[in-house]
């Protein structure tokens, strides 16, 4: 969810949703995605990555570790 007030990664019916407070542009909100997952599991930023949703609101994330 991207331009949110507070960024956060919550747990909800077996699907993480997860709030940045960045706008969609560029690969602005993305970039912060992979930011905050990486931050959340506690593992580098290049062990992050979307497969698939680039451009959508329904992303599927891989991470390595």
């Amino acid at each position: 969810m991207p331009n949110a007030r507070k960024e956060s990664v919550i747990e909800a019916d077996g699907v993480l949703v997860v709030r940045v407070n960045v706008v969609p542009e560029k690969g602005k909100a993305n970039e912060a995605v992979i930011k905050l997952l990486a931050k959340h599991f506690k593992v580098a930023k290049s062990k992050v990555k979307i497969v698939r949703g680039l451009t959508s609101r329904n992303k599927v994330v891989e991470i390595e570790g």
